[in-house]
């Protein structure tokens, strides 16, 4: 299982660092008709699923939580609820790679946190230490490394021409 739980944790990101090298791919095999940004979020809550399968099939469950597991925790989420708040759909999934003219945000916690989102993430996976194996842990957040990375170099004449109805 361990081997299995590794793979479906670094599942998604290949994914993600093909979409954002190859936005134009994505948007003419979504084709006409298709929001590549919905597209890309269904594709994107599935691996979701996948990894937090992995995630359970090593943990270890135990009652009540270490006393930084909520803070973490909730902290994370809310970096990632308000994020996706913020930005919407389009946003959040790629939607200037793939053409789409997303406005600038400032708000909180933009400006005040940089990559908020994976940020959020991760500090929802450090509270899962105590219950996860920390190799599962570190090569999730590696995958998050690994895409901000990705993410903070964009030439806008790699972005997708949105394909007209």
């Amino acid at each position: 299982m361990g081997l299995l739980a590794m793979l479906g944790v670094i599942s998604p990101f290949p994914f993600y660092y093909f979409l954002w090298n190859n936005p134009q791919s994505w948007v003419d095999l979504c084709g006409r008709g298709r929001d590549p940004c919905r597209v890309m979020a269904l594709v994107s809550h599935f691996f979701k699923l996948l990894q937090f399968i992995s995630l359970f099939s090593v943990a270890t469950l135990f009652w009540p939580p270490t006393i930084f597991f909520w803070p973490l925790f909730l902290f994370g989420q809310f970096l990632n609820f308000r994020v996706y708040q913020l930005l919407g759909e389009p946003g959040t999934y790629y939607g200037v790679r793939f053409g789409k003219n997303i406005p600038w945000v400032t708000e909180f916690p933009f400006g005040t946190i940089k990559d908020p989102q994976y940020v959020g993430s991760i500090m929802s996976l450090l509270a899962c230490i105590p219950n996860v194996p920390l190799v599962y842990i570190m090569l999730w957040v590696l995958g998050y490394v690994f895409m901000i990375k990705v993410e903070s170099h964009e030439d806008p004449s790699t972005r997708a021409k949105p394909l007209l109805s």
